[in-house]
């Protein structure tokens, strides 16, 4: 019996045997055929003086990630291309395939890296496969890119994106830069730049009747935070917006063009009790030149000029914080930015972190900040970062924001929409101001500026050298000469068309009003200047941005007598767009700060 059973043993153990063999061998055919032609090394070669070699022909730096020690092996294998075997601390050559796969043994995880589209070295992904569990690696990657991207895309760099060209890795000059990020928890892989976002149409758009809208829904309720405990400053604010909205109606105003305004006797009564009422408290802290150092001249002026007047004013401002219904926070978005931001960083958090300690400053030193949340607080900034910056920490304040995009954060009858005005001398604001009469004006529509963004293209392809009535221009040249020509070209244009470039707003809106031609925004999620107050109908066209292909159809289809009232209406509500060295009733400075008053008596909610 022993021994029959031991005769098993021995012919089970030949089984086995031969059926390794069996398997070696097809391993080793399997093998062969893999084999590259030419210089190229077998797989099973350690030899890593291949690899190397490629590295330095196509010049690719590869940055490990901390998580890569994590790891035991991994391996990642190009279309055509090199294969290479990332160990821990080395990488090593390994011959060629078909496939582009990165299979991650130690945390068994696996993504996709994939190379530029835009670099000059060319690669070709016939085919992307997971041998280990059989999942489309594109929904890999989709699945899994996610590095902070709404960080990056704000400011112009991208995450990974699976783009590949070409067979060839030979050596160029401007070769690509590679980024692996491998790790247990595997994000994404920072490999190419995608357009950023200022380059890319919105996902979620709202037009201008949808927002008149949801400003008569947010006049209804108050969404402020409640206070912490009443202050009798608050019954004030209270008692005037009864008065407002209790308003005599006014019907003989010399000062005032009715039409411009959405309710003109609530207006009027407004303006009249914050000359009456509004004490406003200035916080001295913050150093220069981010704080207490405007900038008068050039894109960002508004925010300069606005924190020039706000601080010379004996009027409004109060030393004793105990008496202010607002608190100012006089910081400049364009300072911050020239100070604070590292270029090419493609990061914007220290700008907010700065920000957030200055909140954390006057939260410790003083009360105010605290009692409402920041809701009392207001900020005048014009940089086009400026609503990240003031994310969070300063959430709940009033912000007269130039980028008044509802996609970003700006908040309909809480914020302010701040008019970007282009100031070009300091001592005199106003200079080149007006147009011709609307008999001379022979150009039925104007625009001329730099390609920024993805709209501005549009117009162009649609327009430009299209039809003599339409001057669509693109970038003009530099010079005083050709500045002259811009500024002529407004003053004798019927309608000047205000597109909308890296973000919603536009200088144009306001250069239009000066030189009294009609201005004609087409920027969707745009919320016009001063919106809570001024009837952009009355003196403006807000047409979508589809309809790009229609405009001169639509301006055409103007009657020559709403074209000549809107006109009027731009001669009338130009001196509420205008900086005066020493401010005057109803200008820019004053309509700023009413309309930061005016949504706060609307938005004030008291401690019952």
């Amino acid at each position: 019996m022993f021994q029959y059973f031991h005769e098993l043993c021995h012919m089970g153990n030949r089984r086995l045997l031969c059926l390794l063999a069996a398997l070696g061998v097809n391993y080793l055919l399997f093998q062969s055929i893999l084999v590259p032609y030419g210089n190229g090394r077998v797989p099973w070669s350690s030899d890593s003086s291949g690899f190397n070699t490629m590295m330095e022909n196509v010049n690719i730096p590869i940055i490990e990630d901390e998580g890569m020690h994590n790891d035991s092996k991994s391996s990642l294998v190009f279309d055509d291309v090199s294969k290479i075997e990332v160990d821990r601390n080395d990488f090593h050559y390994v011959g060629k395939n078909n496939s582009l796969e990165l299979d991650n043994v130690g945390s068994k995880k696996s993504f996709m890296e994939i190379l530029s589209k835009e670099s000059k070295v060319d690669f070709s992904v016939k085919r992307f496969s997971e041998t280990k569990r059989g999942i489309s690696a594109i929904s890999q990657l989709v699945q899994t890119t996610n590095v902070d991207s709404r960080e990056y895309d704000r400011v112009g760099s991208g995450t990974s994106q699976i783009t590949i060209s070409s067979t060839n890795l030979t050596h160029q000059e401007n070769s690509p830069k590679i980024n692996l990020f491998a790790s247990d928890k595997i994000k994404a892989v920072n490999v190419t730049r995608r357009k950023p976002k200022c380059n890319m149409p919105p996902k979620s758009r709202m037009l201008i009747q949808e927002m008149n809208h949801l400003l008569q829904r947010r006049r209804a309720s108050s969404r402020a935070t409640r206070p912490r405990w009443s202050s009798k400053l608050d019954m004030e604010i209270l008692a005037a917006r009864s008065e407002i909205e209790h308003a005599p109606m006014v019907t003989h105003d010399k000062e005032l063009y009715a039409p411009l305004f959405r309710n003109h006797s609530m207006f009027k009564r407004s303006y009249e009790l914050m000359e009456r009422t509004l004490k406003v408290y200035i916080y001295k802290e913050g150093k220069k030149p981010i704080f207490h150092q405007p900038i008068l001249k050039g894109l960002y002026a508004s925010e300069g000029w606005f924190m020039m007047l706000m601080e010379e004013n004996k009027q409004f401002v109060v030393k004793d914080p105990a008496k202010a219904h607002l608190f100012y926070m006089p910081f400049s978005s364009r300072m911050l930015e020239f100070s604070v931001y590292v270029r090419n960083s493609h990061n914007r958090t220290n700008l907010r972190r700065y920000l957030n300690d200055y909140t954390d400053i006057i939260s410790a030193k003083y009360r105010y900040f605290n009692r409402t949340g920041g809701a009392d607080h207001f900020l005048v900034a014009c940089h086009d970062w400026a609503p990240y910056e003031t994310r969070h920490h300063m959430e709940y304040c009033i912000k007269a924001l130039c980028n008044s995009d509802v996609t970003q954060g700006f908040k309909i009858g809480r914020d302010v929409s701040l008019p970007e005005t282009m100031v070009r001398s300091v001592r005199n604001p106003q200079r080149d101001i007006g147009g011709k009469p609307p008999q001379q004006r022979s150009v039925l529509a104007f625009y001329a500026g730099n390609m920024h963004g993805y709209l501005r293209p549009i117009l162009l392809k649609h327009w430009k050298d299209k039809d003599p009535d339409m001057k669509i221009l693109g970038p003009m040249p530099h010079g005083v000469v050709h500045k002259m020509s811009y500024i002529q070209h407004m003053k004798s244009s019927k309608y000047c068309i205000c597109p909308k470039g890296y973000e919603v707003n536009s200088p144009r809106v306001v250069e239009a009003i000066f030189y009294e031609c009609v201005p004609v925004i087409i920027s969707d999620n745009f919320v016009p200047p001063f919106f809570e107050v001024l009837n952009w109908d009355a003196f403006s066209l807000i047409l979508a941005e589809k309809d790009i292909p229609n405009l001169k159809q639509i301006l055409l289809s103007v009657p020559e007598e709403k074209y000549l009232k809107l006109q009027l209406g731009v001669r009338r509500v130009q001196k509420h767009f205008l900086w005066h060295t020493k401010p005057l009733k109803y200008d820019l400075f004053h309509m700023t700060l009413h309309s930061i008053w005016y949504n706060r008596v609307f938005q004030i909610n008291v401690k019952k």
